[in-house]
C-alpha cells in the first residue's frame, strides 16, 4: 500500500512543479527575448533493504529552450535582435558579466546605454554612454555611433562612441540565473564573437508556443488530478482492507 501511496504523491508534487514552470513560461509570453523554460523528471527507485519496489519521482533539472523566437520589425533605432545564435554584454545587479536577448535598449539620464530593465549594455571597454543631440545608429556588428543633428556638415560627421560586446558561449555553459539573465557556469566572461550580428530597428519575441504552453498546462492539470485520485484510492483501500480486518476479529 504505501508503495501506491508515495509513488502516486511524488508524481502530483512534480506536476504540480511542472505547471508552476509552464505558467512562467505562459507570463512571459510577451516579453522580449525570453527563453523558455522545460522542467525535466524522472523516476528514482529507492534503494534500501529487500527489493527496490519504490520509485520516486524527482526533479532531474531545468533546461532551457534557445530556439529563436520570431523577429518583430520596429523602427527603433535603439532597439536589436541577434540574428540566429548569440548574445549581448550587459553588467548583472552583482556587477558581473551577464547576457540577454533582449534588445529593447534605453538610455539614463546620463546617456547610458542599458536595457529595459536597467542593466548596463557591455562594450569593449565597459558601459557605453551616448553623446546628447545625437542620432544613434547601430550597425549589425554591434558598432554604436552618433550623428550630431545640429551643426555644419552634420549630417555627414558620423562618431562612433563604442561597440556592444556580442558572445556566442556553448549553450550548455549558460545557466539562467533569478534575474532572468544567462551567465557562464564558471562565472567567467565570454570572448566576443566577431561571427555574432544584430538587425537593428527589430525585437525578438519570447520563443514560448502560447498554444503549446496551454496544451501542456491542461495535460499537467489532468495527470495531477490523476495521481491525486490514486492516493484517494490507496485511502479507500485502506479503509476497506481495515474494516476486513475488524469483521474477521
Amino acid at each position: 500500500m504505501d508503495r501506491l501511496i508515495y509513488t502516486a504523491m511524488s508524481g502530483a508534487k512534480q506536476a504540480f512543479l511542472q505547471q508552476a514552470g509552464v505558467a512562467h513560461n505562459l507570463a512571459n509570453v510577451a516579453t522580449v527575448g525570453y527563453r523558455a523554460m522545460e522542467n525535466r523528471f524522472r523516476a528514482v527507485p529507492v534503494l534500501g533493504a529487500g527489493q527496490p519496489t519504490r520509485a520516486f519521482t524527482i526533479d532531474a533539472s531545468v533546461a532551457n529552450s534557445f530556439e529563436q523566437g520570431p523577429l518583430m520589425t520596429t523602427g527603433r533605432p535603439l532597439d536589436v535582435a541577434l540574428r540566429g545564435r548569440g548574445w549581448i554584454a550587459v553588467q548583472g545587479a552583482d556587477g558581473n558579466e551577464a547576457y540577454t536577448r533582449a534588445g529593447n535598449l534605453v538610455t539614463d539620464a546620463n546617456g547610458v546605454l542599458q536595457t529595459s530593465s536597467g542593466n548596463l549594455v557591455l562594450g569593449e571597454g565597459g558601459p557605453i554612454t551616448l553623446p546628447p543631440d545625437n542620432n544613434i545608429v547601430i550597425a549589425a556588428d554591434g558598432t554604436v555611433s552618433g550623428v550630431p543633428r545640429t551643426g555644419a556638415g552634420a549630417a555627414s560627421s558620423v562618431n562612433v562612441v563604442g561597440r556592444i560586446k556580442l558572445v556566442n558561449p556553448p549553450e550548455s555553459d549558460l545557466v539562467r540565473g533569478d534575474d532572468g539573465l544567462f551567465r557562464t557556469r564558471n562565472a567567467q566572461p565570454a570572448i566576443a564573437d566577431e561571427a555574432v550580428s544584430l538587425e537593428p530597428g527589430a525585437l525578438e519575441g519570447s520563443n514560448v508556443n502560447s498554444v503549446d504552453a496551454m496544451v501542456r498546462m491542461i495535460s499537467l492539470a489532468r495527470q495531477f488530478e490523476l495521481q491525486v485520485r490514486m492516493l484517494q484510492t490507496a485511502e479507500a483501500n485502506a479503509r476497506a482492507a481495515t474494516a476486513l480486518l475488524t469483521m474477521n476479529r
